[in-house]
């Protein structure tokens, strides 16, 4: 009799809701705790990514104060212009150079000439 009086008020299907109900709650809360575990994990990734280019921001920084001391950005300038400018002066030394050893060579071979005949 307790049974049918249960039943005949809904408590019956009303319970059966809410365990379905209390179930799917379940499953979206471990698929929830599942995702932040994930976002966790991600942001450690990331934080270790991040502290690694900070450690090579720091290097570079150091590295820049160290160039800064040694030379500046305009004495780089002159300095390349000044390297430039050793390099045409290598490449007409040593054309000139070889154009003299060629003359040299053409004048003895000519003096040896006539001076056999």
């Amino acid at each position: 009799m307790g049974n049918e009086k249960e039943n005949s008020n809904g408590w019956h299907e009303y319970s059966k809701l809410v365990l379905n109900e209390l179930e799917n709650l379940s499953e979206k809360t471990e698929s929830i705790s599942k995702d932040l575990t994930d976002t966790r994990q991600e942001i450690k990734e990331n934080g270790h990514n991040i502290n690694r280019v900070f450690d090579e921001l720091g290097e570079l920084k150091e590295w820049r104060k160290n160039v800064s001391e040694i030379v500046s950005p305009t004495q780089l300038k002159e300095l390349s212009k000044e390297v430039e400018d050793l390099k045409t002066f290598k490449t007409k030394s040593t054309t000139a150079w070889v154009v003299v050893q060629i003359l040299f060579g053409v004048i003895l071979a000519l003096l040896t000439y006539f001076k056999v005949s």
